[in-house]
């Protein structure tokens, strides 16, 4: 990154990001997968992560909750439909490009 983002930018931008994401039922995870190579659930487990390294007990299905803005099985059972063999493949070579990305 070439110019530095304070935390506060970070922060109005990410909640920005959840807020978006919840409004976007139609753009599903695996849609996410195959173009960025993240999903709301990476995000998810992204936030899990940042509240234990902070010392916060939370669980997976707080986090996605958070995020989807609703509980995972809800958001499942309402807006997930079952992927087709070329949605896996193209989320299979978008997931191979975030090695780099580490």
């Amino acid at each position: 990154m070439t110019q530095q983002i304070s935390d506060a930018e970070a922060a109005t931008a990410f909640r920005r990001l959840v807020t978006h994401l919840q409004h976007r039922h139609d753009v599903e995870n695996i849609d996410l997968m195959g173009l960025a190579g993240f999903c709301r659930n990476c995000l998810a487990d992204w936030v899990m992560e940042a509240a234990h390294d902070e010392g916060t007990d939370m669980t997976k299905e707080e986090a996605r909750q958070a995020i989807h803005g609703m509980p995972s099985a809800e958001w499942k059972r309402d807006y997930q439909t079952e992927a087709t063999p070329e949605k896996l493949q193209r989320m299979k070579e978008s997931i191979a490009k975030n090695a780099s990305a580490s």
